[in-house]
C-alpha cells in the first residue's frame, strides 16, 4: 500500500498554529484595509478560524509532487475551458443534445485524500458532478456519459496519482 497517501500526521505544533495565525491574520488585514476598528470582531474571529483549522485538519498527510503539479494545472485548465465550451454548445443547441446519466466509476487511487481531490476536482470540471463516494467506488453525473467521457475519467484519475505520487490499484 503507498506510504505517500497516508502518513499520519502528529498533532500540532505551535510552529504550526502560529503560521496559521499570521495568515489568518494577514488575510483579515487585507480583507479590512487594516482598519483597527475591524479588530473588535476580527480578533475574535481569527483567533476561532485558527482554532477551528487546527482541530478540523485532516489526520493524514499528503503531499503534492511538485512535478506532478506542472502537469496537472495546464491539463485540467484546458479540460475546464473544453468542458466548458461544450456544455455551453449544448445549452444553445436547438435540440439541447445532452444524455445525461450517472456513472458508477471504481477507483484505483487508494484511500485518503488523492480520492477526495478526485471527486473535488470532478465537481470543478464542467458537465460532471460526483454524487456519492462510497468504497472504492465514485458515482459521477454526467450529461453526457458516452464511452469518450468515461475514458477521460480514468485519465483524471491517473493525472491525481502522479499529482499525489501514489501507485493505482
Amino acid at each position: 500500500m503507498p506510504t505517500a497517501d497516508l502518513e499520519r500526521t502528529p498533532p500540532w505544533s505551535w510552529r504550526e498554529a502560529s503560521t496559521r495565525l499570521a495568515f489568518l491574520t494577514g488575510l483579515w488585514l487585507l480583507l479590512t484595509g487594516a482598519d483597527a476598528g475591524s479588530w473588535v470582531i476580527g480578533g475574535p474571529a481569527v483567533l476561532l478560524a485558527t482554532l477551528l483549522s487546527l482541530r478540523l485538519r485532516s489526520p493524514v498527510a499528503w503531499r503534492w509532487r511538485p512535478a506532478g503539479l506542472l502537469r496537472f494545472v495546464p491539463y485540467f485548465l484546458w479540460h475546464s475551458l473544453r468542458g466548458g465550451l461544450d456544455v455551453t454548445r449544448r445549452a444553445l443547441h436547438p435540440r439541447l443534445p445532452i444524455a445525461p446519466a450517472l456513472v458508477y466509476h471504481t477507483l484505483r487511487l487508494p484511500p485518503g485524500p488523492s480520492r477526495v481531490f478526485l471527486a473535488n476536482t470532478i465537481n470543478l470540471l464542467p458537465g460532471t458532478l460526483s454524487a456519492e463516494l462510497q468504497d472504492s467506488r465514485l458515482t459521477v453525473h454526467m450529461l453526457d456519459a458516452a464511452l469518450v467521457n468515461v475514458m477521460e475519467l480514468q485519465r483524471l484519475e491517473t493525472r491525481v496519482a502522479d499529482l499525489f505520487a501514489v501507485s493505482l490499484e
